[in-house]
C-alpha cells in the first residue's frame, strides 16, 4: 500500500485552522479518500494531557521547557496515530506542526535554532504540504473574543514576530509551504486551500 499524504495548516490564533482543516477534510473524504483530521498539541490521550499543561494561564513555563514539552506531546502523536496512518494509506490532516514550533517556541520566544532543529530531528517526519493561513495579528485578535489560554493571552509584539516565523518558513521552504490569504471570506479561503491540494499533490478532482 502507498504512503498516505501528511498535510498541515498552519498560522496565529484566530486564522481559521481548524475550520479550513475541516473544510479540506470533508472535500478529500467526499473525492473518496480516508482521511485522520488531527491537531497539535494533541490527538492522542498522552498528547492531549500535555496540551492541557501547555494552554494552562496558571502555569508558566520557560521558553525550554515549552518546547520540551510540545516535542514530548508531538512524538507521542507522531508514534501513535500520523505515522500508523499515513503508512496505511490514509490522509492525515494536522491543525498545527513542526513549523508552528519554529514560529512560536523560536521566532516567539527566541530559542536558538540548535535547539529546535535538534527536536525537529528527532520526530523526523515533514509534511508533504503545508497550508499556511496569514493575516495581521491584529485582525486575527479581534476574532478570537476574550482570551482564554496561556498563548491567547501574549502580546501584540510576541504575535508580530510568530507571524514573521511562519512567513520565514515559507520562504526557506516554498516548495512545501502555500501561503494563504486568511483575510479572505471563509469560502474564499477554503477554495484557495482546495487550489493548492490539487496543484501540489493532485488528491482533489
Amino acid at each position: 500500500m502507498a504512503r498516505g499524504a501528511f498535510i498541515t495548516f498552519e498560522g496565529g490564533e484566530g486564522a481559521g485552522k481548524t475550520t479550513q482543516a475541516a473544510h479540506l477534510a470533508a472535500s478529500l473524504r467526499a473525492a473518496g479518500h480516508e482521511v485522520v483530521l488531527t491537531r497539535e498539541p494533541g490527538g492522542t490521550t498522552e498528547a492531549e494531557a500535555v496540551r492541557r499543561l501547555l494552554l494552562d494561564p496558571q502555569l508558566a513555563w520557560t521558553a525550554l521547557g515549552e518546547l520540551l514539552l510540545v516535542s514530548a506531546a508531538r512524538a507521542e502523536h507522531v508514534a501513535r496515530l500520523i505515522r500508523p496512518a499515513l503508512d496505511a494509506g490514509k490522509i492525515v490532516i494536522c491543525d498545527r506542526f513542526t513549523d508552528s514550533t519554529w514560529a512560536y517556541q523560536g521566532a516567539g520566544r527566541g530559542l536558538d535554532e540548535t535547539a529546535l532543529a535538534c527536536c525537529e530531528a528527532m520526530i523526523g517526519l515533514s509534511p508533504d504540504l503545508t497550508l499556511l493561513l496569514d493575516a495581521d495579528p491584529a485582525r486575527l485578535a479581534a476574532r478570537k473574543g476574550e482570551a482564554a489560554d496561556r498563548f491567547e493571552r501574549e502580546s501584540a509584539a510576541f504575535f508580530a514576530r510568530v507571524r514573521e516565523g511562519f512567513l520565514a518558513r515559507a520562504r526557506r521552504f516554498p516548495e512545501r509551504i502555500v501561503v494563504i490569504d486568511a483575510e479572505a471570506a471563509e469560502a474564499e479561503v477554503a477554495a484557495a486551500v482546495a487550489r493548492a491540494v490539487r496543484a501540489r499533490l493532485g488528491i482533489l478532482p
